[in-house]
């Protein structure tokens, strides 16, 4: 059975303190859970990292960076290695992020060489993959979405794509107004799924975790999550106040 997870991408939000606070709360949350099968992500700031490592039970909860460098050390100042996230705890990376892809324009190359990083240290990347508006009014969406997959991840081994969790990012239906209907994500899941299958084999895309990361909130969580392909969510505003997230997490 695929892992269900909810994933809280903090981004450039909260100070240490307010981090701290809210990472306490969703522990309290998290640890009173009965069902085991479903995993609990914070990717908090780097600064908060190491702070935030002694307030959870990293049992319970998977301790998340939100990007990494794609050097494992050397002159790159305001770059953060792999190795030293590990050493503050991190048991997974998110990477592909659509705003790293926009803003900071990370390319495929680039991302198939930190997922290589964040696999040989033993992390699991969080890959994230997705169209834009105008590629979904373009009605290329797949073709985006495979060309991604294929360009930074089918390099790997099958034993390393196992190790991953895959996160699909409807960018046009993130903060433009647009909404992403729960058929339209299960549309597109099963479809990476078909992709990740014609690579690897079915048993390895039946048994791979992929997230929903779009606009996901308590009012729509349980329908989304209801999809047969969507395996939980990788979330943004909904993850920076506990009570709303806990409930994405009960949703399940």
């Amino acid at each position: 059975m695929r892992k269900k997870i909810v994933a809280g991408n903090w981004k450039m939000n909260t100070t240490v303190e307010e981090g701290r606070k809210l990472a306490a709360e969703v522990n309290s949350f998290v640890v009173g859970l009965e069902n085991n099968d479903i995993g609990v992500a914070i990717a908090p700031p780097f600064t908060h990292l190491t702070e935030i490592a002694k307030s959870i039970d990293n049992d319970a909860i998977c301790l998340t960076a939100q990007n990494c460098a794609s050097e494992s050390r050397g002159a790159y100042t305001g770059e953060i290695s792999v190795g030293m996230l590990k050493a503050a705890g991190v048991k997974a990376v998110i990477l592909g992020h659509s705003e790293r892809r926009a803003y900071f324009r990370e390319d495929y190359k680039t991302l198939a060489k930190k997922t290589d990083l964040v696999l040989e240290q033993e992390i699991k990347p969080i890959f994230c993959i997705g169209e834009t508006l105008d590629e979904r009014e373009a009605g290329i969406q797949a073709d985006v979405v495979k060309k991604q997959l294929s360009e930074s991840l089918f390099h790997l081994q099958a034993t390393s794509i196992q190790n991953l969790i895959l996160a699909y990012e409807p960018v046009w239906a993130i903060g433009t107004g647009k909404t992403a209907s729960p058929e339209q994500a299960q549309e597109m899941h099963k479809y990476i799924r078909l992709v990740i299958a014609e690579k690897y084999g079915n048993d390895i895309a039946d048994n791979l975790t992929i997230l929903y990361g779009g606009s996901c909130k308590p009012s729509n969580a349980r329908e989304i999550f209801s999809q047969a392909d969507v395996d939980g969510g990788l979330i943004g505003g909904a993850a920076l106040k506990a009570e709303d997230f806990g409930a994405l997490i009960s949703s399940f």
